[in-house]
């Protein structure tokens, strides 16, 4: 009981010195409960949706693709017969015919549009009775008649629509322009799709086709009839299980959940990650925190050892310390989290995708996972301080209080510290030198892990090493003043060490995946220049394939040389060697080969254009043991069975198009009808001699109307893949920048707290004529030096790690390496501001101090 007092005695009585380590867990915490609240509550909106929409039973075909947008842009569908099948079936109490499409673009009457920019689908079809499960009729009524459509009120209100406004649905069969005839508001959360409803003679006709037929059917159980039950007697009406796929609703739903988890999984997971990395900083924050007020209660821990407290009891009470600071920060960080969930969701809900506070989910793992998160990590923090006060001895008790030395474990430290980082840094070398990616990658991750570790241990060494030069460099400029502040600095080489590394983690990362995102947007440049000769590509970013009206378009704008089409065929190859497999064939115009050179390795790809020839990738050759003049079967998906003969082997060292099997359309037209050929998942286009210019915005005139495309030439192919890869980059260092602030956070408490353990000697200073001035400019001198030497560390480790990893990506075709000096240096820089950031409190207080007071204090 005296240990919990005590404890609870000095955790209040040092509240404000805790209080930056408790905002350290706090912000913790609040990531990875904030993660969890808002990636459940994405799982719960997607949940109540799938479940809403599902039917009782669904009936499909078979054949159906699992992709969302099939190969030639119209769904499989089942005749209208198979309705009235399973009408008379027991148990049913109504079937319906649905027609349902994402293969599709809307667009309003000035061609913007009208679709989701999150990546969340377009959707046509017909309006059913099962619809009214998850939307109902808010204003006008549902399409009567092929020039009319019904949209969702979501897309309404985003693009201000109204009754009566014009719509087009651009589908591979045509557009489809209507009159908004209605308005259906989801009584669910939508994540963000569009919808479009259509009569269903238009939507069939239009979206399949074809006229009596349907994509699924919606089966809805008598009363009292289970899902389960009515499923099997379906499927016995029915008769061949080779021809339709039959749901539960609870299966559909499943199905669609597994489709959106992957993508869940992996923002949560990496989120998670980042949150992991704001831990592993914040445990620096709190083992100085601890470490100082330890070394700042020498004499009081004395004296307690001297009046019969043991060891145990010290430790404990400085465990007990822990404990408290742990479980303030972590209930504060538990309901930030769900306050950052809620943030989230509003930021989702402002680019498009909408998810409702009414679905917010905390499950009880949340809590108790931040909670049992942020005490441990404290108390592991806090054990080796804890040790390090029960070591104290009584005669402690007639020393001045101060900070204890740490020179007996110094050598060890260094010793081990560089063992580490030679055993981190060989593993980086080894990643340079292998020949597989899959090999590199296990080096890549250990050299990374031992060189942070070996950094992190080493770091009363090199701050030692590291601050002088800096002092000389910086610090020498400033007089007395700035040669106090280094000394300041190397007062405590473990204190500087452990807040410098605390910001080299986050530092590290950003360098190292600068490094990575240069090389990839240089390496990528130079294979474009390389490879790529044609003067426009033309391309979704949504996946949406080329429509035939679009290609048309194309084709007669002025100005243009050559196009060429680009399909990409499913089939089931049988090799020479007997081995089989599903791959990917592309079926492009001779013309192709003009567009994008590739290195051939054996025959002569021009010959893989003529009849019943085909090309392939010099890595499915080597590992099929494929030569030229030998014959693989290619049985098309869509089509039949054919043996073409290879003519070619185009070599796999590169970027794009990388292990590509080529055929001429022509080819492909002969085994695939032409009813099931795919549409153009891009075209390509070449301008004629000097008419660059004017063939470029003839041909962005002409696809005006089709706003799902994007016309680009080389430059801007270049741009655009530099803005992606900027994009990503951005909001990884968005992330980082939590564990920036905390490792800011540990500056500031670092500093605050030595300018606590040095009243007297301020006070001495001051009294033999240190003005306020030099005061706070020596803090704030103090805290740019600590920074700059986190930043040269993290920069310079971050550098090497993104050295090596660039290694493995030129086994992958990206051979490039470009180190980003701007951005280097601008980090650098900014590190400086940081510093001065961090030191604004510290100094203000410092210099507000009463001199007679702080000579007089005891510590």
């Amino acid at each position: 009981m005296t240990v919990w007092k005590t404890s609870v005695r000095n955790f209040l009585a040092h509240k404000g010195r805790m209080a930056l380590s408790a905002v350290a867990v706090l912000l913790s915490v609040a990531f990875v409960c904030g993660t969890l609240v808002f990636t459940d509550t994405m799982n719960t909106t997607f949940d109540k949706l799938f479940a809403a929409t599902s039917a009782d039973v669904t009936v499909s075909p078979k054949s159906a693709e699992t992709a969302d947008i099939p190969e030639n842009g119209k769904p499989e569908a089942l005749p209208a017969s198979v309705v009235a099948e399973v009408s008379g079936v027991d148990g049913v109490k109504k079937a319906e015919g649905a027609v349902s499409s994402m293969a599709v673009t809307l667009v309003d009457s000035h061609n913007k549009n009208l679709g989701s920019d999150t990546g969340a689908p377009t959707i046509a079809g017909n309006w059913t009775d099962n619809d009214l499960r998850s939307m109902e009729i808010t204003s006008g009524h549902a399409p009567r008649g092929p020039t009319e459509a019904m949209i969702d009120a979501d897309t309404a209100e985003k693009h201000q629509l109204t009754l009566g406004d014009e719509v087009r649905t651009i589908a591979v069969t045509g557009d489809i322009k209507a009159k908004i005839s209605g308005i259906a508001e989801f009584t669910v959360t939508n994540p963000g799709a569009a919808i479009v409803y259509l009569d269903t003679a238009t939507a069939q006709q239009k979206l399949l086709g074809a006229s009596g037929v349907f994509t699924h059917i919606s089966v809805t159980a008598e009363p009292g009839v289970g899902d389960t039950e009515l499923k099997k007697d379906v499927a016995a009406a029915l008769g061949d299980p080779a021809a339709y796929k039959l749901q539960t609703q609870k299966e559909a739903a499943d199905a669609n959940k597994d489709s959106m988890g992957s993508f869940l999984d992996v923002m949560k997971y990496a989120m998670l990650g980042f949150a992991g990395i704001a831990f592993l900083v914040g445990i620096f924050l709190i083992v100085n925190t601890f470490s100082m007020l330890v070394a700042q209660r020498t004499r009081e821990i004395g004296l307690m050892r001297a009046i019969g407290s043991s060891r145990k009891q010290v430790n404990r009470s400085v465990l007990v310390e822990a404990v408290l600071l742990g479980i303030v920060g972590s209930v504060l960080g538990v309901a930030a989290g769900i306050g950052l969930a809620v943030g989230l969701m509003k930021l989702m809900g402002a680019i498009g995708m909408e998810l409702s506070t009414d679905d917010l989910t905390v499950a009880w793992a949340t809590p108790v996972t931040g909670l049992v998160l942020g005490i441990v990590v404290t108390v592991l923090a806090a054990y080796i301080p804890a040790r390090r006060a029960g070591k104290v001895s009584p005669m402690a008790a007639l020393r001045d209080a101060g900070t204890p030395a740490d020179a007996r474990s110094g050598w060890i430290r260094a010793g081990i510290g560089l063992v580490l980082t030679g055993a981190g840094a060989a593993g980086l070398w080894a990643t340079t030198r292998v020949d597989e990616a899959s090999e590199g990658s296990l080096y890549l991750g250990l050299g990374v892990i031992l060189t942070l570790v070996g950094f992190i241990v080493i770091g009363p060494l090199l701050a030692g090493v590291v601050v002088r030069v800096l002092g000389a460099v910086v610090l020498r400029l400033f007089g007395p003043v700035g040669r106090l502040a280094e000394r300041n600095a190397l007062r405590n080489p473990r204190r500087t060490g452990a807040t410098g590394a605390a910001l080299m983690i986050g530092l590290a990362l950003v360098a190292c995946l600068s490094v990575v995102g240069s090389s990839m947007v240089a390496s990528a440049t130079e294979e474009l220049d390389k490879s790529v000769g044609t003067d426009f590509i033309v391309q979704s970013n949504t996946g949406q394939l080329v429509v035939p009206q679009a290609a048309d378009a194309i084709e007669k704008v002025p100005g243009i040389e050559h196009v060429t089409d680009y399909k990409v065929l499913a089939a089931k190859l049988t090799n020479p060697d007997g081995s089989t497999g599903d791959e990917e064939v592309t079926a492009a115009d001779p013309t192709y080969p003009q567009d994008l050179r590739r290195e051939t390795v054996a025959g002569d790809l021009a010959k893989a254009y003529g009849a019943n020839s085909m090309s392939v990738g010099s890595d499915y050759a080597a590992l099929h043991k494929i030569e030229v003049g030998d014959e693989i079967t290619v049985d098309f998906k869509a089509g039949e069975t054919a043996k073409l003969k290879v003519a070619a082997i185009t070599s796999d060292d590169t970027n794009v198009d990388q292990g590509s099997m080529y055929t001429n359309i022509t080819t492909a037209e002969r085994y695939v009808a032409a009813d099931r050929m795919p549409e153009n998942m891009i075209m390509f286009a070449a301008a004629e001699d000097g008419k660059e210019k004017e063939a470029y915005e003839a041909l962005k005139s002409s696809l005006a109307a089709y706003p799902q495309y994007k016309v680009q030439n080389q430059a801007d192919f270049k741009q655009d893949l530099k803005d992606q890869i900027g994009q990503l980059l951005n909001i990884v260092y968005g992330l980082l920048a939590l564990a920036i602030v905390v490792a800011v956070l540990g500056v500031v408490n670092t500093l605050a707290l030595s300018v606590v353990e040095r009243t007297r000697e301020i006070g001495l200073m001051r009294a033999i004529g240190l003005s306020r001035r030099q005061l706070r400019r020596m803090i704030r001198l103090e805290s740019v030096v600590i920074a700059l030497f986190g930043a040269l560390l993290g920069l310079g480790l971050g550098m090497g790690w993104g050295t090596s990893a660039q290694k493995l990506l030129a086994l992958e075709g990206l051979g490039v390496l470009e180190i980003p000096w701007p951005t280097i240096l601008t980090v650098f820089v900014a590190s400086a501001f940081v510093g001065l950031f961090a030191a604004l409190v510290p100094a203000f207080r410092a210099g507000r101090m009463h001199v007679l007071n702080a000579i007089a204090t005891d510590g």
